[in-house]
């Protein structure tokens, strides 16, 4: 196998990566500041507070996008299979 195909390869993979993994980040990253921004302006200064409001909105994020983020991950692997045989020629 080429230089250039395995550089190919995990260019893409690291660009699925953030594909996939892009939505449930920003789901926790935006209930992460409006819980920030509620305790700020209430003074409750407890730290666990954020946690099951973004468990909930993850787990929602997941069942949202999953379907698809499997289909992602799913093509990547049989792109990556179809190239094994010509691995050693």
């Amino acid at each position: 196998m080429e230089t250039a195909s395995v550089v190919d390869l995990v260019r893409e993979a690291m660009w699925i990566t953030v594909l996939v993994s892009a939505p449930l980040l920003l789901v926790a990253l935006v209930i992460g500041v409006a819980v920030g921004v509620i305790q700020a302006a209430t003074s409750i200064n407890e730290t666990t507070l954020s946690f099951i409001p973004k468990l909930i909105g993850v787990g929602v994020a997941i069942i949202v996008f999953g379907n698809w983020q499997l289909t992602v991950l799913n093509d990547y692997i049989h792109r990556v299979f179809e190239k094994i045989p010509g691995l050693f020629l």
